[in-house]
């Protein structure tokens, strides 16, 4: 059975120029995945093995199967298969959204975002995995390949729900336990919590691949609040009573200092960051970060 999909159609068509790769893979000269001895569904062939559940049925050689009677797959040599990682915050704050685009939040956006990572994984024969982290700790669906796959992938993305605030480093420690060095890893998330910020630090330190989307909305961006405003911190449930128009130019001044502080402290660990507004098309942060890996490549 098939897994809820996230994907519109017109974001789904435009994924076909978009592709995963890690530059760590091709030893740091710009991105793209690197050739070597692995097996998989590529173009020159390189053996036979028996099925194994969840192989796909057009890799079976039937005229083979005709001869033998036993099913067995045809390989090829390809490209080194990407694993690649989709790090979705599910904190209180990942529920917010706002009145630019109504019912669509953070979390929503995030799980978009992951399905849209999952489907190009697919269509490259890659690895891939998720981990949502929240006040309940750490949900963890391991790397694998194929339809099903994804499918379990997009199960879960459809039962998160947003809630507390960012576990400490004690209960992620799972994920040093699964990440590889090398492997991709991109982080969803709005990028509030000092944990999130610190972890992708440390995982780029330690030799993965981070990338970083960061989730905000319209509002913060624009900040068109006029008159008495009540405004809550959905984690701490902190409020704070103010006028929007007195409040909005130093909120946008300090907002602004924020994120260029922010973008500066991921560069310098090597961390590629992009943002997405609510109210910008899904596949926008994507085209930032993945398009000029092509453009690399060619």
């Amino acid at each position: 059975m098939s897994g809820p999909d996230f994907i519109p159609a017109a974001v789904r068509a435009r994924l076909k120029d978009l592709r995963l790769a890690g530059r760590r893979a091709a030893g740091g000269h710009g991105f793209g995945q690197h050739r070597s001895r692995s097996r998989g569904a590529g173009l020159e062939f390189a053996q036979y093995r028996a099925y194994e559940p969840g192989d796909e049925l057009r890799q079976i050689d039937w005229k083979l199967y005709a001869r033998s009677d036993r099913f067995f797959v045809r390989e090829s040599e390809r490209d080194s298969p990407l694993t690649a990682w989709v790090l979705v915050d599910a904190t209180a704050s990942m529920a917010q959204g706002d009145a630019a685009r109504p019912g669509w939040t953070r979390l929503d956006a995030a799980r978009a975002l992951a399905a849209c990572v999952f489907e190009l994984a697919l269509r490259q024969g890659d690895r891939f995995g998720l981990a949502a982290i929240s006040g309940d700790g750490l949900q963890l669906v391991p790397p694998g390949a194929g339809p099903r796959h994804r499918d379990r992938c997009l199960l879960e993305l459809q039962g998160l729900r947003a809630r507390g605030d960012w576990p400490d480093e004690t209960r992620l420690r799972p994920l040093w336990e699964r990440i590889a060095a090398g492997q991709l890893v991109l982080l969803l998330g709005d990028d509030f919590d000092e944990g999130a910020v610190v972890l992708m630090e440390k995982l780029s330190a330690a030799r993965r691949e981070v990338l970083n989307i960061q989730l905000l909305t319209a509002e913060e961006r624009d900040f068109p609040f006029r008159g008495g405003h009540r405004f809550r911190d959905p984690e701490s449930e902190a409020e704070l009573i103010g006028d929007g128009a007195a409040a909005r130019a130093d909120f946008l001044a300090r907002f602004a200092a924020a994120r260029e502080a922010l973008q500066a402290r991921l560069a310098a660990s090597g961390v590629r960051r992009v943002e997405y507004f609510l109210d910008q098309p899904l596949d926008a942060p994507l085209r930032r970060l993945l398009a000029p890996q092509a453009a690399e490549r060619a």
